[in-house]
């Protein structure tokens, strides 16, 4: 048994949590991602069509009730995944917190990880308020949207290496972005250096991201990380693609308005 037994106590619903039946459920059915992120990308571009002509839903409550859903979510996930990863990196150091797949099937975390995982299709949801608000939607939101659930899915069923890292830090960011999302729907005012702290956030995630990734390849070639070549490959292409995107969009939302503002005072 797995030493954090002794020092994480495990809800009942995380005790009877079956992650055998969940790999083998994923290992089966991981390849279906592909089919939600296709009708999602034809939702995309249907639903932009059709209410090219129509007028914009207010749909206020249904953010916020959605937004607060998903921030209470993140909230306990980051709560509970923190614990345990925190929990590894005191007693056994940084190589096992990042080479060590208990995460999928330890006590506490085994739960969070397939909810994790599971998670990423109804996530998709926030773009469907995007398209009925008729709001911008950028490039960065729904190319995040559809690579995030490819890679987990792909991921979770081999059990590689690194992804306690990732998930934990998705949700612990995850638990102050869709807090703050929910904060504007209600329609309470949220100082701009809140949103700045999200993205930032996020970049400092992606750039995690990266340096375990490179982590996980270094310790593979002495065997003591369980992932492949593979893997590491789409990873590494997809954080490094989300941090050239985040620091663009961080320059254009913070940096270039406030030019474009001074400039025209």
């Amino acid at each position: 048994m797995n030493m954090s037994v002794l020092a994480l106590q495990e809800y009942e619903f995380e005790k009877q949590f079956n992650e055998n039946e969940a790999i083998q459920w994923m290992q089966e059915n991981w390849k279906k991602s592909f089919l939600f992120s296709a009708l999602y990308a034809a939702f995309i571009f249907g639903g932009r069509h059709l209410m090219n002509k129509r007028a914009k839903f207010e749909l206020r409550k249904p953010l916020v009730l959605w937004s607060l859903t998903l921030a209470v979510f993140s909230i306990f996930g980051a709560l509970r995944t923190g614990a345990y990863m925190v929990y590894i990196l005191m007693t056994k150091g940084l190589k096992q917190s990042v080479c060590d797949q208990s995460f999928y099937n330890g006590p506490v975390s085994k739960f969070w990880a397939y909810a994790f995982v599971l998670s990423k299709a109804p996530e998709l949801g926030d773009t469907i308020f995007i398209i009925l608000r008729k709001q911008k939607l950028i490039f960065l939101h729904w190319y995040h949207h559809i690579t995030v659930l490819l890679y987990s899915w792909y991921s979770y069923k081999d059990m590689v290496a690194g992804g306690g890292w990732f998930m934990t830090m998705n949700y612990g960011v995850h638990a102050v972005m869709y807090s703050y999302y929910a904060l504007r729907a209600a329609g309470f005012r949220v100082s701009r250096k809140f949103a700045m702290f999200i993205t930032l956030s996020q970049i400092t995630q992606m750039l995690m991201g990266c340096v375990i990734n490179y982590l996980v390849f270094y310790w593979m070639q002495h065997d003591q990380c369980h992932s492949h070549f593979q893997n590491i490959f789409w990873s590494s292409l997809m954080y490094l693609s989300y941090l050239v995107l985040f620091c663009h969009f961080f320059f254009e939302a913070y940096i270039g308005k406030r030019r474009k503002t001074t400039k025209a005072e």
